[in-house]
């Protein structure tokens, strides 16, 4: 397990870099100079000739690009250009936010979606079948800000059962934050539950069509044990790898859901960063939800031996 769990380490470090190089190309390719953007259009060239050599932006790439990884290494990713604060403090107290609204969104998607695809498989070309694979392709046809649009409309304006936008902190009143992060919640995993369901229901229909199967059904145990005890473990390894592609998605696109709703979390922050061409925070939102995207699905491939026992970590 420990040779297994070094390999897959190893194989994530140039993933990482690779994504580093790429986010620093990305942002230096973006019309305009940070240097003029901070000090605005009236600054003297002599003052802007002086802010571009402390911020290293008068050397070349290369020189640029090891110096900020070398910053990075260190924890630097620079200061904020329109609040000055320091990058990281800023993206860890957002990223937080989406973290909670993701994590829950993403359980509670498994928590429904795997079962109902193991029983749609159970049950194939029944219509308890035809019904959940239909609506699995109906939620995950409609896009994640209309459905978020529509649950605003229905429970928010309609109804008036939850509030329609903003965000209270969990420390200040948690009553009050539970009810602003329901439908952000509710839009997440009513979408995800779509491809959940889909991916649950073909791996199970895969499983039981095994020859090990049919020698368990033909030694005479019942329905369920064979669905649960024999295929389910079997069946659910690629259902768990697309729960950690999901929640690494969702954490880097949770953007559009968190701007309907106006949540002040990470994809916001990035949306709004964007807006006011604050480089240091695009550079350390975009790096950020990268190297977590590559944390969470090292996490899946090491855990993965332990939910499908065809698999030896060797």
């Amino acid at each position: 397990m420990l040779r297994f769990a070094l390999r897959r380490i190893l194989m994530a470090v140039p993933t990482l870099l690779i994504m580093a190089v790429s986010v620093f190309v990305l942002i230096r390719l973006i019309p305009g100079d940070p240097a003029s953007l901070m000090l605005g259009d009236l600054a003297d060239p002599a003052s802007l000739a002086d802010l571009q050599k402390r911020l290293g932006l008068d050397q070349s790439l290369p020189v640029q690009f090891f110096i900020w990884f070398g910053n990075v290494l260190h924890g630097d990713l620079g200061n904020s250009i329109t609040s000055g604060q320091p990058v990281l403090p800023l993206v860890f107290d957002r990223f937080w936010i989406s973290a909670r609204i993701v994590l829950v969104a993403v359980f509670i998607a498994s928590l429904i979606a795997v079962p109902a695809g193991v029983i749609a498989a159970w049950r194939q070309n029944s219509a308890l079948d035809l019904a959940l694979v239909g609506s699995a392709t109906v939620l995950l046809s409609i896009p994640t800000f209309w459905l978020g649009l529509l649950l605003l409309l229905f429970f928010g304006l309609k109804l008036e059962w939850l509030p329609v936008v903003g965000y209270v902190s969990f420390r200040d009143n948690p009553t009050a934050a539970l009810l602003y992060i329901i439908m952000p919640v509710m839009t997440l995993f009513l979408h995800e539950m779509g491809v959940l369901i889909r991916m649950a229901r073909a791996s199970t229909l895969e499983v039981l069509r095994l020859d090990y199967i049919t020698h368990a059904r033909a030694k005479g145990l019942s329905e369920s044990a064979v669905l649960w005890r024999h295929a389910f473990k079997n069946a659910f390894g690629p259902t768990w790898t697309l729960i950690g592609l999901v929640l690494g998605n969702l954490l880097g696109g949770i953007a559009v859901v968190e701007t309907v709703f106006t949540i002040p979390g990470l994809g916001r922050l990035l949306v709004d960063s964007i807006f006011a061409r604050d480089y240091p925070v695009i550079q350390g939102c975009l790096l950020f939800v990268a190297f977590v995207y590559v944390v969470v699905n090292l996490i899946v491939d090491l855990l993965y031996p332990v939910f499908d026992p065809r698999v030896t970590a060797e």
